[in-house]
């Protein structure tokens, strides 16, 4: 089976979130361009990543083209648009800036089924993998109003441990740090 390309140029609406109470989230991606929505999902870990990492490219564009504006968007705080039908779950994600568009653009490439080793990066020229990649072209405006989204996301869950930097459970949380006692 060979990959498939998933494209969003230009795409409507970029947001992460979640579905479920903390602890027990599922942590999703989700691009829509009009009537089509695609939503994948991913590790708490991946879309905090992305988030820091859009912000770099975000302040790494500006400093080295100051004709490029970032408009300050509107904060986006509407829920994820439904049916939330997982087309895939991420494995690898990799970022790009197409200065002639100036545009960032955004891979989000399917975990391997057969049990393979994940690449270290995203040939994006090399399609000869069978994962499915999402790729999302948005703007440095758009990159700055999911990365703000995403991290308000990943910190709505339990608190961190203030001694161990676990998350704290409900019903409470037996930290190394405190020899096996609850905290």
């Amino acid at each position: 089976m060979t990959s498939r390309i998933l494209l969003f140029d230009p795409v409507e609406r970029f947001v992460a979130g979640t579905v479920g109470q903390p602890g027990e989230r599922t942590f999703f991606i989700q691009a829509r361009t009009g009537s089509r929505i695609i939503s994948v999902s991913l590790e708490k870990a991946q879309v905090q990543a992305l988030a820091e990492r859009l912000i770099y490219m975000v302040r790494e564009i500006k400093q080295s083209d100051p004709t490029i504006s970032v408009a300050k968007l509107v904060r986006d705080d509407g829920p994820l648009e439904t049916p939330i039908e997982e087309e895939f779950r991420v494995g690898v994600i990799g970022l790009a800036f197409d200065s002639s568009r100036e545009l960032i653009q955004v891979d989000l490439q399917a975990v391997a089924e057969n049990g393979a080793e994940e690449p270290d990066f995203i040939d994006v020229d090399d399609l000869s993998g069978d994962q499915d990649i999402l790729r999302v072209l948005i703007t440095p405006s758009i990159a700055e109003q999911f990365s703000k989204r995403a991290q308000s996301v990943v910190d709505a869950g339990r608190q961190p441990c203030p001694f161990c930097g676990g998350p704290i459970d409900i019903r409470g949380h037996l930290c190394p740090r405190a020899n096996g006692y609850r905290r």
